[in-house]
């Protein structure tokens, strides 16, 4: 049985229209997923005077952002957040929160207009790199 062009046509199309809904499915679930992750980001309540003196590393991941920052405890304060690597998305970048966290002194600080997802994901770095290296008491450096 010989199909005619049109049929094949007909066919490929729909073939196409199905994937490309699977693929647009996929995406908006991982869309989902991503939003749900950062919405339920929550912080410890630190105290960085508890902190030993050294130079920790952390990251945090929620696939569409992520950042890997190393932060510095001198004296019971964060005196410098550098931000190693920061995947921001579509959305703008916030470096600008690791001065906020030195000025202030708490991880939890305000978001950067625009950009709170990273900012929320830079803010939950330096979270894991001070709680979870301090807590195993070995600093990258020291």
């Amino acid at each position: 049985m010989k199909l005619s062009r049109k049929r094949i046509l007909l066919f490929t199309t729909i073939l196409l229209f199905l994937i490309g809904l699977i693929f647009t499915a996929v995406y908006l679930k991982s869309v989902a997923d991503y939003k749900k992750a950062v919405k339920e980001t929550t912080f410890r309540n630190l105290d960085i005077s508890n902190v030993p003196d050294g130079v920790y590393v952390g990251e945090y991941d929620v696939d569409f952002v992520y950042a890997k920052v190393e932060v510095t405890v001198r004296n019971g304060a964060i005196t410098n957040i550098d931000i190693l690597e920061h995947k921001n998305g579509r959305g703008s970048s916030a470096e600008v929160v690791a001065d906020r966290i030195v000025e202030e002194q708490k991880i939890d600080v305000d978001a950067v207009s625009g950009a709170t997802n990273s900012s929320t994901v830079i803010e939950k770095a330096v979270e894991n790199a001070v709680y979870l290296s301090a807590k195993s008491g070995r600093p990258v450096k020291n």
